[in-house]
């Protein structure tokens, strides 16, 4: 049997404060990764100070894919008992993780996407940015908290 995603009219709650949470979430993902990214440049020899944009970036794109992929959650949005779902109600696929990932990068790197996710997030019922447009992905509230 197919579970679909909750309704934002009949099950509001699910969807109630998901946007914020996610900004909040997505600051406690970028410092996590931030102090992991600190934590390699002594093995290093500091030499990676050099390059630390990308480490930072890659870091954040293999520590996004892993974390959806099996949680479909981040460690930031457990916190905040958010998760994302799939158009058909389950968890995320790992190929919809990394899928999500990349647009996800693509956005935060390209302002008018970027302006167009946030305001999406902002006025759209169930607060889906423009990744999780294109993907049918959706956060919601983790079940158990709602």
């Amino acid at each position: 049997m197919t579970r679909a995603l909750p309704d934002p009219v009949r099950h509001a709650a699910f969807y109630e404060g998901v946007a914020a949470k996610r900004a909040v979430a997505w600051v406690i993902d970028t410092v996590i990764t931030g102090l992991a990214a600190v934590m390699i440049l002594p093995f290093t020899a500091f030499v990676a100070i050099l390059i630390f944009p990308l480490l930072f970036a890659a870091l954040n794109v293999v520590y996004r894919i892993a974390t959806l992929a099996n949680f479909s959650a981040t460690p930031g949005m457990w916190l905040l008992g958010i998760e994302f779902r799939q158009a058909d109600g389950t968890r995320l696929a790992t190929s919809i993780a990394v899928l999500h990932t990349l647009g996800t990068m693509f956005t935060w790197t390209t302002v008018l996407p970027q302006i167009g996710s946030a305001a999406l997030m902002a006025m759209h019922p169930r607060g889906q940015g423009l990744a999780d447009l294109v993907l049918g992905t959706v956060v919601i509230r983790r079940p158990g908290a709602v």
